[in-house]
């Protein structure tokens, strides 16, 4: 497979345990310097999402909060796992005045929430995750691996 090759999964998950347990599923194949990038308008299980990856990490639950007003919130782990919120910013420079630019690649993996607010926020080799109300309870899931590692994590995560 080339570098430049896009795999790509997609289901429709029944409730918010169901995005949970995925978000659990995920949490426990993370390595450090992952980036993890979610898409998807208020309300559509991001957080959900979020809260289940932060489980899958070891982090406690007690830890795991909304980092909207932080930008970024930092967890303790099997792994560091920094969090972040890019729904009140206007632009990459105030996304760059953060120092968030100096976790991408680093010693733990990044979860972002609103990355289609800042999309060059996501380095070149990263999972990005949209998630869409699909009815009731339910909401659909896309996931696209962008580089070797996210294919890997991908392909583990939802085979």
């Amino acid at each position: 497979m080339s570098d430049g090759e896009l795999v790509t999964r997609t289901l429709t998950l029944a409730s918010p345990e169901e995005t949970h347990r995925l978000g659990v599923k995920l949490g426990g194949l993370l390595e450090s310097g992952d980036f993890v990038g979610l898409i998807g308008e208020l309300g559509a299980g991001k957080t959900h999402l979020v809260r289940g990856v932060a489980e899958g990490a070891h982090v406690p639950r007690s830890e795991v909060a909304s980092p909207t007003f932080a930008i970024v919130y930092p967890y303790s782990g099997r792994i560091p796992l920094y969090h972040a919120d890019l729904y009140r910013l206007t632009g990459y420079d105030d996304l760059y005045a953060t120092g968030f630019m100096d976790l991408v690649g680093g010693e733990g993996a990044v979860l972002v929430e609103w990355l289609d607010r800042v999309p060059e926020a996501a380095p070149t080799e990263h999972l990005r995750i949209t998630l869409a109300h699909a009815g009731g309870d339910a909401r659909s899931l896309k996931a696209e691996a962008f580089g070797a590692r996210s294919v890997a994590l991908l392909t583990a995560w939802l085979p």
